[in-house]
């Protein structure tokens, strides 16, 4: 367990978090291990088995401190917060919008080609930097397919289209994902696509427990500029499904998840070793693993790149924040459509 900015991080199974006085107090086997004023924390994220009192519940409720609960894998399981807030036109807007089928594709329309365009460029560096003429080929082909399927989405007149299309390119890039993985690392983290729920292999794994921090972040956003995450445009509406986070997530899988993960593997940060196999076939990283890579992508957050809207250097931890501010701009009709970031 360690504190980030404003975000504490509750990693050590069966910790007990409660109040004290004005400060959050987290005990393990009865001994105090941290203890946190409440006004410095504004998110509290629990992994896994923590137990927490009704008093620090109420209190964080009361406080505005959001309090995330994901399981051992890091997969989003609840949110918890207090009464409702933000702006009510807004969402009026957004309710609006949702109905309006042209709109809707649009969104739609831009977030996938987003999502395929910065995931493009993943296959494209890598082919630059591979070192065997087979893994280049393999992986420029896939760019090119990529390409296709990004022109194919001008034309889809509709989500079943569009789903389709980014259905296809996601198989083209997860099948060439282990060309982008160093030779003497491939042995231990090959993936022969994407799996989930549970994840099936050591590099699924760590995709997935990154997936859901980048999701946590999507979701915070999208609440702090008063949208609501669970009306979303491309995916579909079910209960307890932050659908418009979802939406907005689709952008940056590529930029703060997939480059991270792979980073974290060629450079031998996370191993063989972290990972756990369970009965029935799912792969899970263990405790350590899991800190290494909060760690790693608290780091990564805090670099800089360059917005080109903005037209200016922000650290990555913001651009969720800043990509759903000019969502809701163009809800509410400041701006004539949506942009997704793209990285160069």
């Amino acid at each position: 367990m360690y504190q980030i900015l404003n975000t504490l991080y509750i990693m050590t199974p069966n910790a007990y978090a409660h109040l004290e006085n004005n400060t959050l107090r987290i005990d393990v086997e009865r001994e105090k291990k941290l203890q946190v004023p409440l006004h410095h924390l504004g998110t509290v994220v629990c992994f896994g088995n923590i137990m927490i009192s009704p008093a620090l519940m109420h209190r964080c409720a009361e406080n505005g401190i959001g309090l995330v609960l994901l399981d051992g894998n890091g997969r989003f399981k609840a949110r918890l917060e207090g009464a409702v807030s933000g702006n009510i036109l807004l969402r009026q807007a957004q309710h609006r919008m949702a109905a309006d089928s042209t709109f809707t594709l649009a969104i739609a329309r831009a977030v996938i080609a987003g999502k395929l365009r910065n995931s493009r460029q993943v296959l494209l560096r890598g082919a630059r930097e591979a070192t065997s003429q087979s893994d280049q080929e393999m992986l420029s082909n896939a760019a090119e397919s990529l390409a296709i399927s990004i022109r194919n989405l001008s034309v889809a007149d509709n989500l079943d289209v569009i789903r389709g299309i980014e259905g296809d390119a996601a198989k083209v890039y997860f099948s060439v994902m282990p060309c982008l993985v160093r030779r003497d690392k491939r042995e231990f983290f090959s993936m022969d696509g994407r799996s989930r729920r549970p994840p099936r292999d050591r590099f699924n794994a760590l995709l997935s427990f990154l997936y859901s921090m980048v999701m946590n972040d999507c979701r915070s956003a999208v609440e702090s500029v008063g949208l609501d995450p669970q009306l979303g445009f491309l995916h579909s509406v079910r209960p307890g499904r932050a659908a418009l986070a979802l939406d907005l997530m689709e952008e940056f899988r590529s930029i703060l998840a997939d480059r991270l993960a792979l980073t974290l593997i060629n450079r031998g940060q996370i191993t063989e070793h972290d990972v756990q196999e369970r009965e029935g076939g799912a792969v899970l990283l263990q405790d350590d693993a899991r800190k290494k890579t909060v760690a790693a992508y608290q780091e990564r957050k805090q670099e800089e790149i360059a917005h080109p809207l903005l037209d200016t250097k922000v650290p990555y931890g913001l651009l969720p924040q800043l990509q759903a501010r000019f969502l809701s701009r163009t809800v509410r009709g400041e701006m004539e459509g949506y942009i997704p970031f793209l990285v160069k």
